[in-house]
């Protein structure tokens, strides 16, 4: 199963952590994996593009995760906020329909 957890700081998106395998199909050509990894790594290479103070990551095989710098400025924060909350909206709706291989945790610090 994939394991998604989504931290969040005064109703805020500072972190997440994607870990493990679907096992829904075979190694290349799980579409629950692929479909996580799409949306977790786009959302990435959004804050990469978008933010001034770039985002600590790290993305090894069966593990992705990303941590924002407390340092955002409140320009920086509303974009971070918007392309974080758009992966959350996809995740969420990938567990609706594949629940069974993909669960989405939500912590509030």
């Amino acid at each position: 199963m994939i394991e998604i957890i989504i931290d969040y700081k005064n109703d805020q998106i500072v972190s997440f952590k994607v870990q493990g395998h679907a096992d829904y199909g075979p190694e290349g050509e799980d579409i629950c994996c692929a479909g996580v990894s799409a949306v977790t790594q786009t959302a990435i290479v959004g804050l990469l593009k978008h933010l001034e103070l770039k985002p600590d990551y790290k993305i090894e095989k069966g593990c992705l995760a990303c941590k924002l710098p407390s340092s955002l400025g409140e320009k920086d924060k509303e974009k971070a906020q918007l392309i974080l909350s758009s992966m959350e909206a996809g995740l969420m709706s990938m567990q609706e329909a594949y629940g069974d291989f993909i669960r989405v945790s939500i912590r509030r610090c």
